[in-house]
């Protein structure tokens, strides 16, 4: 039987928006994508919620899905759900698509956490600042657009937490 002690604590990862039917739902999607391409899935937790709670319990919009599947990304199974305060204690970094959302989550931080809510494309070389736009009212191509942002967004996230999983995988 394993000690408690011999496996690692996983780094806990929260994508938000408004309604999580779009693009905290790709987000999650790509990232665990590459997490999974860079054989590290057992070192992650991978979630999504949005601010609002609209739509809970919903799939992501069929657009969203259609436009991840494109890029062999399921996120069919996901269902949208509201931020908890419990989240931001269990998860070490909390990346919002845009400034309304990062506002919202700095507020609803509790004392000593809003440090751990990021912007997501602050993780894109030249994006600092920059949001993702919400393709929930245009059409189909802004779904590819928010996805290209994305995958940017998580190759750039993956890079930046590798020193914190270096330095939980030397920890006794």
């Amino acid at each position: 039987m394993a000690s408690e002690h011999s496996e690692r604590p996983k780094i806990g990862v929260l994508f938000v928006c408004l309604g999580n039917i779009c693009r905290s739902p790709m987000a999650e999607g790509v990232f665990r994508k590459r997490v999974e391409e860079a054989g590290l899935a057992a070192h992650f937790e991978i979630d999504s919620a949005g601010t609002s709670n609209w739509h809970r319990g919903e799939a992501p919009d069929s657009r969203a899905q259609r436009a991840a599947r494109a890029r062999g990304i399921d996120i069919s199974g996901q269902r949208a759900r509201k931020v908890r305060h419990s989240d931001f204690e269990k998860f070490d970094i909390i990346v919002a698509m845009d400034n309304a959302n990062l506002r919202d989550l700095k507020e609803m931080a509790p004392a000593g956490r809003a440090g751990s809510v990021h912007l997501a494309l602050d993780f894109v070389e030249g994006g600092a600042g920059g949001e993702v736009p919400d393709p929930y009212y245009g059409g189909a191509e802004g779904f590819g657009h928010v996805l290209d942002l994305l995958e940017q967004m998580a190759d750039g996230l993956l890079q930046s937490l590798k020193p914190q999983l270096a330095e939980r995988s030397n920890e006794p």
